[in-house]
Formats: C-alpha cells, structure tokens, sequence
C-alpha cells in the first residue's frame, strides 16, 4: 500500500520542471535575451509537442535544459528541475551523467552530429559504450544494430559499415535516433526527429517512441513544425512565438479551437491532404501576407496552366554503387533501376517515396553532380553525357539545386551574404551593386531580415538555413530547379510562403520544377504529376489528382496512410466560443504578424570580420 502511494505521488510529480527560465546571447558586449520567462513541465510518460516558426526559441529551450547553448548563450534567469534536482549551475562532469543515460537528445542537425570520418557503426557503438549499455565488442556490435533497427533502418548489419556521406538524409537522421534512443532514458528531446523522414518510417519510429512510452514511462518532448504529428502523438501542445510561449494545453484541442493569433496563423497555413495545387493563373490572388493561409490560394482545376515542350527527359537511368565488404572486396548496391520519366517546361514534377528510393541519386544525377550508370538525361534536347564542360558550364547556368542539407551545403565560414551571392560570382552576373542588391532581394523572397547577410550558418536555425539554401538556388533566375526536400526543414508559416513564391516564380517565368520529397500534402500543393519510388524503381506515375484519389499500387496507399494527423480535422481562423485551454499574450510579446526578430539567430559572433563583400569568404 504504501509503494503504491509512494508510486503515485511519484508519478504527480514533473520528471522536468522549468519555471521563469531566462536566456540570453551576448553579442557586442550586450546581452541580448531571446527566452523571456518560460515555464514547463513534463511528466513521466507524458508527450509534450513544441511548436513555433523558426527562430522562435523551441531548440534554445530545450538546449538549455540540458547545459547545451552554443557559444555565447547563458541562462540569466529561472530554475530548471530534474527528478527534483536543480540543474541550473550542475558541475559539467554532474551534467555529462545526466544526458544520455537520463535525458536523451535526438539533434536537428544530422550532419554536423555524425562524424565523415567514421562509418555509422562505429558511430553508433560508441554511443553504446559510452552509456554502459553493453560490453564486449559482440555484444556492443549486437546492440548497435538493433537500435538501428528500432529506428526503422533496414539492412542494419549492412549499413554499419557504411559511411554518413552514403546515407540518404532521412538515413542520417534515424541513425541519430537511435543513438538517442540506445541508454532508453526517461526523457527523450526530440528536435524535428522526422522531419528528414518519409511518412512510413516516420510511423515505424513514433510507434516506437509511443511503446517506449507506454512500456518505460519515456516522456518525450518534440520539438517540431508538422502539426499533424503534434496533433496525433503529443498529449499536450506549447506553442513558441518571439522568445515566448503562448498557448499551452491539450494538443488536439488547441489545433481544432486555436485561441491565440498566432497559432491561428500556424493552423491556417499547414498544408493537408485535402489542399489542391497552388494556382499558376495569372488571375489568381496572392496569398495574403498577414497569414500565408494555403488554402485561400488554392485552386480545383489547372485549366489556366500552360505547359510547354520536354525540357527533361530521362529513360532507362541506372546507378550502380560499389559498397565496401571486408578488407578488399566490393558489393553492388543498386541505388536506381530503369527510370523513365519526361518534364515539360513550367511543369512541376514530383518525386515521392521512402527515404533511400533513389529520389536523392536521380536528382544528382539530373544536376550533373553523379554519373548514371546506364540510361540517359536529355535537357532542352541535348543528351548531358555528351556535353563539353563550357557547355556543361552553361547548362548549370539554367539548372540549379536546393539540397536537401543546408548543415552540408553552406560553408561555415563564408557569411550568408556571400553564400548567397556565390553563384552570381561564379557566372559573373551584374556587377558589385547589383550582386548586393541581388542578395537583399532573395532575403525578402524567403522572409529573412536583411541584416542576416552579415552573418554566418552556425548563428541561424535550421530552418532558416534551409531558406538560405532556397534564396541561392533562385539567384541566378534559373529555368530549371531542383528542390530536393527544400521545404522539409520550414516551419509551415515560411514553408506556405516559399511554396506560394515558388508558384508565383513559375507563373511569371515559367519555370520548371523537379520536387523531391517525402510529404505528400505539400507534394498536393506544389506538383502536377507525381512518380512514386520504391527501392529504386518508379512504380507509380500519374497526374497528382490520379495518384491520391486512386493509387493504383498498395505502397502508394501505405504512403498515403502513413501522413501523421491526415484523420484529424485542424480549426480555422475563427475562435472558438469557449476557452478550453490556457492562451497567453505576454506584454512582450509584440503584435502577431511575420517576423524578422530570431532568438535562435543570436549565437556566438565567431568571425570579427563580418563585411558583406564580393568573393570574400568572411
């Protein structure tokens, strides 16, 4: 009886308790504080969703619950307990002990958090080790795989000895989780987990996330922009504006009857399988600026879309990689197998399907950036096998990516001015003044502030890197992009905005897209027709409307049934008549509407010379 008491009074109690938690960056000897007071608390086996444009403090929270502020970040203000114990001011050796074994952190960047150098394995089992989770080099090899397999990587064994460069993106990132995943701790900080991953692995790792929870009393806290999967796996919703949180309460209520502005704007602005594409016509209205709702710019029918000659035309693609296998030896791993499909000009052309499909090597290979094995790509009729390289020069000219990785893709050391500016260098477009001005328009495209021109890719986000890496793909005003999961990592207030521009570009320019993806509610938005993938093959293609309405393939339907929260029904912009639930609008807060104020943004100032100049790295 008295265990029983002593369990439940146990179970009453926050393992996490933050009150009034201050945080601050120093940046020119003045601290600029980016967490105005925040409170929270997380229960044993509770869900916790946190959502917010980025750059609104959901990372820079949780980060510093767990002694992780890059550079320059302090906590000024406020107590942080865990299991009753006080974090704030812990020794770092305390700290150390603490995380992994008790607090597990999935990071948004896989990247940057998987060393090149060393095969995914390697990687893994030291994870293991370090935890104390098994010893033994068999038993530690035993269980690096199976948490590799519980987070829904196929081919464990195999993939251990892999490199992270031969990973897809979404790849990476469930090895990340199940490196946080490995020790089973009691909190889990999940920081955009899935947002890398196709819709069925999403499922394989939140039903293991949701039985870690129900079978350990995990709590688990997600960090995350998809209002579908906050709706459908959190128990309790918190909702991040400017340094602040505010609205909190149960999750489904707060999605169906948003009360505050803000949250408005965020519930009108997600993308949901009942969306159609956004119109092309040049009749069509704008989206307006106050909510980029998608659905107001919305259209059933394409009748006033023009499309145009084959400006893309691939058949028979082929690409056959040679994995490591032992000391000497080599395996084939096919990546593509016989892909045929043609892009007519200012036609958007989708490719779907499960991370490590092949959608990534096709897309390299259409960029000129890998050579296929067999088959040919043909673009405005020229076969690119037999291209010169001032031809191929020309070419790349017209045809620009958005990758996938903007942690990969933007040089740490050069700022994002001349990140952006790189390509118009490289093709000598305009001169000195216009290049500057160039750079300041693409930044208002994709709603970032203009002074972040001076900075560099470690003081952003992830999701505005991510932007960054769309408004260099647009520099050059190119005929052609190649946008492999350029929206994934975007808040869904930037990602209905980009979406809209990317539509709006096509309707005046003509512009022809090919989308790589593993959303399909955006893919709903943004495509004309859709190829569906499967373990390298095409299995499925057909017109957008055709593949959703009717798959003919049972995988296309598992991909359809696998989309997180596409049975819940989310509310519009009119308020409900009761209050359900705690909305806040804190004093400080400043008036709901886009934003140029990221507390995210204000890490340290690593590089003194902050000049935005042509060709300087800094």
């Amino acid at each position: 009886m008295n265990d029983a008491s002593n369990e439940e009074v146990k179970m009453a109690q926050p393992l996490l308790s933050v009150r009034d938690l201050k945080v601050a960056f120093k940046t020119d000897k003045v601290a600029n504080e980016v967490l105005h007071g925040v409170d929270l608390d997380v229960y044993p086996g509770e869900t916790v969703a946190i959502v917010g444009e980025s750059g609104s403090g959901k990372s820079t929270m949780m980060h510093a619950v767990i002694n992780l502020l890059p550079g320059t970040g302090r906590i000024t203000n406020g107590s942080v307990q865990w299991n009753g114990r006080e974090l704030v001011g812990i020794h770092r050796r305390d700290m150390e002990s603490i995380r992994g074994r008790e607090i597990g952190l999935v990071p948004q960047d896989p990247m940057s958090n998987l060393n090149p150098v060393w095969s995914v394995g390697f990687q893994v089992e030291e994870a293991v080790r370090a935890n104390g989770l098994a010893t033994g080099k068999k038993a530690v090899h035993a269980r690096a795989v199976e948490v590799l397999e519980q987070a829904g990587l196929q081919d464990a064994e195999k993939r251990m000895r892999q490199y992270p460069h031969q990973f897809s993106g979404g790849m990476k990132q469930r090895a990340l989780i199940s490196i946080g995943l490995a020790a089973n701790p009691q909190l889990l900080i999940a920081d955009e987990p899935t947002s890398a991953l196709d819709v069925t692995v999403q499922r394989v790792v939140l039903d293991h996330l949701a039985k870690l929870t129900g079978d350990l009393g995990t709590a688990v806290v997600f960090i995350t922009h998809d209002l579908g999967l906050a709706a459908e796996r959190a128990e309790k919703l918190v909702v991040m504006y400017r340094g602040n949180i505010v609205e909190s309460g149960p999750s489904r209520e707060i999605l169906q009857n948003p009360q505050h502005p803000y949250t408005k704007r965020l519930v009108s602005a997600a993308p949901s399988l009942a969306s159609r594409r956004i119109g092309s016509s040049a009749d069509l209205p704008p989206a307006p600026t106050s909510t980029f709702d998608v659905a107001s710019i919305a259209e059933a029918a394409e009748s006033g879309k023009e499309i145009g000659r084959p400006v893309i035309e691939v058949e028979g693609l082929r690409k056959v990689y040679q994995l490591r296998r032992g000391n000497f030896g080599h395996e084939d791993f096919v990546a593509v197998e016989g892909a045929t499909f043609t892009i007519n000009r200012g036609e958007t052309l989708a490719l779907v399907g499960e991370s490590g499909s092949g959608k990534s090597t096709i897309a390299k290979m259409v960029l000129q950036l890998e050579a296929p094995t067999a088959g040919s790509i043909r673009i405005d009729g020229k076969e690119t096998a037999k291209l010169s390289r001032s031809e191929l020069f020309k070419l790349r000219s017209k045809l620009q990516p958005v990758f996938q990785d903007p942690y990969g893709s933007l040089d740490p050391l050069r700022n994002i001015g001349n990140t952006i500016m790189e390509p118009l260098n490289i093709h000598r477009v305009g001169d000195h003044a216009s290049r500057k001005e160039r750079v300041l328009e693409l930044l208002d495209q994709v709603a970032l502030p203009r002074e972040l021109a001076t900075r560099y890719p470690n003081e952003l986000s992830g999701g505005q890197r991510q932007r960054v890496a769309v408004a260099r793909g647009l520099a050059l005003k190119p005929e052609i992009l190649v946008l492999d999961e350029a929206v994934s990592a975007l808040d869904v207030l930037v990602q209905a905005q980009i979406l809209d521009l990317l539509a709006e570009l096509q309707r005046d320019l003509g512009l022809t897209y090919l989308f790589i993806t593993h959303d399909l509610a955006v893919v709903r938005l943004i495509a004309d027709r859709v190829c569906v993938m499967n373990a390298g093959r095409i299995v499925e293609q057909a017109t957008t409307d055709e593949v959703f309405e009717n798959p003919q393939e049972e995988y296309t339907q598992r991909l359809l049934d696998a989309i997180p929260g596409r049975s819940i029904e989310l509310g519009g912009a009119e308020a409900a008549d009761h209050v359900p639930h705690q909305a806040s609008t804190p004093s400080d807060a400043g008036p709901v509407g886009p934003t140029t104020h990221d507390p995210e943004a204000h890490a340290p100032r690593a590089f003194p010379n902050r000049s935005f100049e042509i060709g300087g790295g800094g």
